[in-house]
């Protein structure tokens, strides 16, 4: 009949429309699934840092399963349906009555593949395990991260002034350490201490760190001070910084850096965890008061609060489960934040490799 043509011709019209509608699924996706996608990633990335970071408090192996590769795909689903009745009534002719629908629907679904690669052997090595080239500490106080944030946590010494250890067998600080980070931080609030590479010979770079000529009488003295307690000779503007224990040039000085796992193992000693896990063994001994007596001028603040609870916390920068309790970050302790960022920063900094072929693991997300 040639009503069974029309409902034809009109379910292939929405099938058509439906489609060409989805035909450019492809970029409006783009804003939507890199802010999903990214948000996801770093969310993961947080807790698998601090998960590590607590792990390590109790004695457990560090592992990193790194997200190597998100592909996003989309498959598309049509349905069409169509239907159709007629009835003979006499008096308005052989076809007096018919009726009909046809309907199309048509949805892209997300089925998303996610490439995991464990950070193992060498790569493990290189990122977890070898020091953070003094250069890098340099440079993320060149790009405004605070002195008396990032040295503390990444630096075990400048020019054989010791920082404090608060993992294993407790150290306290030399005190001239906090002095030298809070002179720093002074003249980085003034401005007034810059960062230069050099290449003297071929591709082998040298950092230096540069006290530009001030007529400020305090940041002169500042200056001064700092060459006093790290013994470079007087007068003495611009310093060469290499990585080790001690220089004792008077032109150079050398900063002793930690690596991620020395870093994570610090913070982890901060830990709060319940006394009873501590008296059974189950986890290490936390810092003590590795300064008892001194003044509050010399005691260093504490670089990261981790809390621990039975339940999960209302309000959480991050937030890890771990043997049956909760530990976290709150979103309200601006410090720790900062600190947790910076741990991320200098994992980033310190994947200088070029990954190898480690194994890796595709879940289909469906």
């Amino acid at each position: 009949m040639a009503t069974h043509g029309i409902l034809a011709t009109l379910a292939n019209a929405l099938i058509a429309s439906t489609l060409c509608a989805c035909s450019s699924i492809g970029p409006p996706t783009v804003e939507r699934d890199r802010l999903d996608y990214g948000s996801a990633i770093a969310d993961s990335w947080k807790q698998q840092t601090l998960l590590n970071i607590v792990k390590l408090r109790y004695g457990d192996f560090p592992v990193f399963l790194e997200v190597a590769q998100v592909i996003a795909g989309y498959q598309l689903e049509s349905t069409v349906g169509a239907g159709f009745n007629a009835a003979n009534n006499s008096s308005f002719g052989p076809l007096a009555f018919f009726g009909g629908s046809a309907a199309a629907q048509g949805k892209y679904t997300d089925r998303p593949t996610l490439i995991y690669a464990p950070l193992t052997g060498n790569d493990f090595l290189k990122k977890l395990m070898t020091p953070i080239p003094p250069s890098a500490v340099l440079f993320m106080l060149q790009s405004g991260y605070a002195a008396d944030l990032v040295l503390p946590l990444a630096v075990n010494s400048i020019n054989g002034v010791s920082n404090e250890s608060r993992r294993g067998m407790s150290r306290a600080a030399d005190p001239d350490f906090p002095r030298v980070v809070q002179l720093l931080r002074e003249l980085q609030l003034a401005d007034a201490v810059q960062i230069r590479i050099e290449r003297p010979k071929g591709d082998t770079e040298t950092t230096i760190l540069v006290f530009p000529p001030s007529e400020n009488p305090q940041v002169a003295a500042r200056s001064a001070e700092i060459g006093r307690i790290l013994r470079v000779k007087p007068g003495v503007r611009e310093l060469g910084v290499y990585y080790g224990g001690y220089s004792g040039k008077g032109d150079e000085i050398s900063m002793l850096t930690r690596s991620m796992l020395q870093i994570m193992l610090e913070l982890g000693a901060i830990v709060q965890v319940p006394a009873a896990d501590v008296a059974s063994g189950k986890a290490a001994p936390g810092a003590v008061e590795i300064q008892p007596g001194e003044s509050p001028a010399t005691q260093a603040p504490v670089l990261l609060n981790v809390f621990s609870g039975e339940t999960p916390p209302r309000e959480a920068h991050v937030a890890v489960p771990y043997r049956g309790r909760w530990f976290w970050i709150a979103n309200t302790d601006i410090r720790s934040k900062y600190t947790f960022a910076s741990v991320m920063l200098l994992f980033s900094i310190s994947d200088t490799g070029v990954r190898g072929n480690a194994p890796v693991v595709t879940v289909p997300a469906n």
